[in-house]
């Protein structure tokens, strides 16, 4: 079997990892434009940073590929044809396939803004991204406009801001990452960005983007009427699936490229995973784009098994929903479902230290008490034991009482469990618990 997967990010390389394993003999190619090797997406600002170099991001030393017989092109793939099972690539080379897998992954949306095609202005995505963002920034940048509040956007914020860059960030909602976040967890992160001197422009959009006589931004415009003068621009409004090549070969796309359960494609022998695919079905509370690294990373295992086995498909089953980012100094985790307001029939508990950037959020049903999902900033928290106790619907009483357990905070950081759950006794005395007690002391 041939297998030749675009891409070779975290979906591309886990599926040419565990095709490899399941299939000692096959022949894998990847392909991809934006690098020969794999590297960390996440690592991308500390290189910006010079915290990493470029060779520290890449997980696999250069040998480790050839070590696996894992072929690497680095071309990109211009042309599709599911009729005779080849891929067209920029450098004139067609390779033939027995097995396809796009994992194209995302691309940074730049808008609908006259002027966005501007120098200065640009996305954070990609190891071009980068590249560009370094070049850009390396001299003459003292105002920086970022657009959007998102993950990118403080990203952005941070890196800038430690370059001696003045910040200003447009944001649509009233606070802080509004859809996402409560007003409390929003709060702290604003602190955040309050202490780095980032200034924010809430309830405010871009308008217009300005140019000098030189073709470069320098200035935008906002909805509030407000001309703020800068020399670079980042659009942090999202990410978007990369679905040029899938249009090319004709396969059913809509926001992605359309797969079933087995993450096959509307073509024989095609599939597709990571952030350029979309779900036909998904579970109610899901999304049919999931844009995560941990996401990715399960889709391009769970389709390896299908491509290895085509008589037994693995179906895709995500689990419970997790996320986890630095809010410059700011740690933050979430797990299962915490939207932005409680969800009706469902009861919120929030602890938050006095002084310092801490807090833990549980939201559980009212009914049969069962944790719904659980949000931490400043704190660090057991990722199996979320998950086992959001799968298994556990009592919050339960969750309380054994509150230690999920804590993974190392061992000289101060704990905080008893004053949680003295205040959870305090807010919901009908349902007051005992904290049992883990091994060593509770320093409160």
């Amino acid at each position: 079997m041939h297998l030749v997967i675009i891409g070779n990010g975290i979906t591309g390389v886990t599926a040419a990892l565990t095709a490899r394993k399941l299939q000692p003999e096959a022949r894998i190619t990847l392909v991809s434009a934006e690098s020969a090797h794999h590297f960390s997406r996440p690592a991308l600002m500390y290189v910006y940073l010079g915290d990493l170099r470029y060779q520290d991001i890449k997980p696999y030393e250069d040998w480790f590929w050839t070590e696996n017989r894992l072929e690497l092109v680095h071309a990109t793939a211009t042309g599709l044809d599911t009729a005779t099972n080849t891929v067209q690539l920029d450098n004139g080379t067609t390779l033939t396939y027995d097995k396809l897998l796009l994992a194209t992954g995302s691309r940074g949306r730049r808008g609908p803004w006259p002027g966005a095609e501007l120098a200065g202005v640009q996305t954070f995505v990609t190891l071009p991204d980068l590249e560009l963002m370094t070049r850009d920034t390396r001299q003459g940048v003292r105002q920086a406009v970022i657009v959007g509040g998102g993950l990118i956007g403080v990203e952005l914020a941070e890196m800038l801001a430690a370059k001696g860059v003045a910040v200003t960030m447009l944001i649509r909602d009233a606070r802080y990452w509004g859809a996402i976040l409560p007003p409390e967890e929003a709060a702290l992160v604003q602190r955040q960005l309050d202490a780095h001197h980032i200034v924010c422009r809430y309830e405010t959009e871009l308008q217009e983007i300005l140019a000098d006589e030189n073709g470069r931004v320098r200035a935008v415009r906002t909805t509030a009427g407000e001309q703020l003068p800068c020399q670079w621009l980042g659009l942090a409004i999202g990410v978007e699936p990369n679905l040029d090549l899938a249009r090319a070969g004709d396969l059913e796309v809509d926001k992605g490229v359309l797969v079933n359960e087995h993450l096959q494609t509307s073509a024989p022998h095609v599939y597709a995973a990571g952030d350029c695919t979309q779900l036909r079905e998904f579970a109610k509370g899901e999304l049919a784009v999931e844009q995560l690294w941990y996401t990715g990373r399960q889709q391009g295992e769970t389709v390896a098994y299908t491509l290895c086995n085509a008589d037994a498909p693995r179906s895709y089953q995500r689990g419970q929903w997790f996320n986890s980012a630095k809010f410059f100094d700011l740690e933050y985790q979430t797990y299962g479902r915490v939207p932005a307001e409680p969800a009706a029939g469902e009861h919120s508990f929030c602890w938050q230290h006095p002084t310092r950037a801490a807090l833990l959020r549980i939201n559980f049903r009212a009914d049969t008490l069962a944790v719904t999902g659980l949000n931490v900033l400043g704190l660090r928290q057991r990722h199996d034991t979320w998950a086992a106790w959001l799968q298994a619907g556990t009592p919050v009483t339960e969750v309380m009482a054994n509150l230690g357990a999920a804590n993974f905070d190392p061992e000289f950081f101060r704990q905080y469990e008893k004053v949680m759950v003295a205040q959870f006794n305090q807010q919901f005395p009908q349902h007051a618990v005992q904290l049992r007690r883990r091994k060593g002391l509770f320093r409160v």
